[in-house]
């Protein structure tokens, strides 16, 4: 994919995920969104890609083979701390997403991300960068949207709150089938129907498309 030529710095991406359809997918959708990414399928190419020409937004899997999302994002830190972070999570990383939220993340995407939920991290993260500021302004960040009452999407997030995220965007994709919803997430039907509970889905505060 060519790179605009006029394509401002502060829009370019870095796209690092280690499954080459799922990071197709995300550099066709940063494209759109008028972002320029720079796709890499682990740490060490990142950090090289970065040492070679600077990026302002940083999307990185947290389940990268090698160096970790995690110690990405640690080295982000030190190396390049005006970078801002999107992280890439599955249920599995909620351990390493934890200690993430430390490190002041922008936001946290469940894989397979929703397209708006992308572009609305973006937006976030275009604002907060510094070397945005000219151009988009010191604007405050997004308020929650109509379809994200709770806000999950602001920074802030707690990992109650993220688990609560894995498991509802699991149960709609699943179209409220319980049992596929447990096994995607790699947990008993048991431990699913007890997280659901916590959350009030069965008591009807959220439309559940399983009952």
């Amino acid at each position: 994919m060519t790179t605009k030529p006029d394509t401002p710095r502060h829009r370019r991406v870095l796209v690092i995920e280690d499954g080459a359809r799922f990071r197709n997918m995300l550099t066709r959708a940063v494209a759109e969104m008028d972002f320029d990414p720079r796709p890499v399928a682990d740490a060490e190419q990142a950090l090289r890609s970065l040492r070679r020409e600077p990026a302002e937004i940083a999307l990185v899997d947290l389940g990268l083979p090698g160096m970790s999302g995690l110690d990405l994002c640690r080295r982000l830190r030190e190396d390049w701390p005006e970078v801002q972070i999107i992280i890439l999570t599955g249920y599995g990383d909620l351990d390493a997403a934890k200690q993430a939220i430390r490190l002041d993340v922008v936001d946290f995407l469940t894989k397979p991300c929703d397209h708006r939920e992308l572009e609305i991290a973006l937006d976030r993260a275009l604002r907060r960068s510094p070397a945005s500021k000219d151009t988009v302004g010191d604007a405050p960040e997004q308020a929650p949207s109509s379809d994200d009452p709770e806000g999950i999407n602001a920074r802030g997030m707690t990992i109650e709150q993220l688990e609560r995220r894995h498991i509802l965007d699991a149960l709609r994709r699943n179209h409220g089938n319980r049992d596929m919803t447990a096994r995607e997430l790699g947990i008993s039907l048991r431990t699913l129907y007890y997280r659901l509970s916590r959350y009030k889905v069965l008591d009807g505060l959220w439309d559940d498309p399983g009952r």
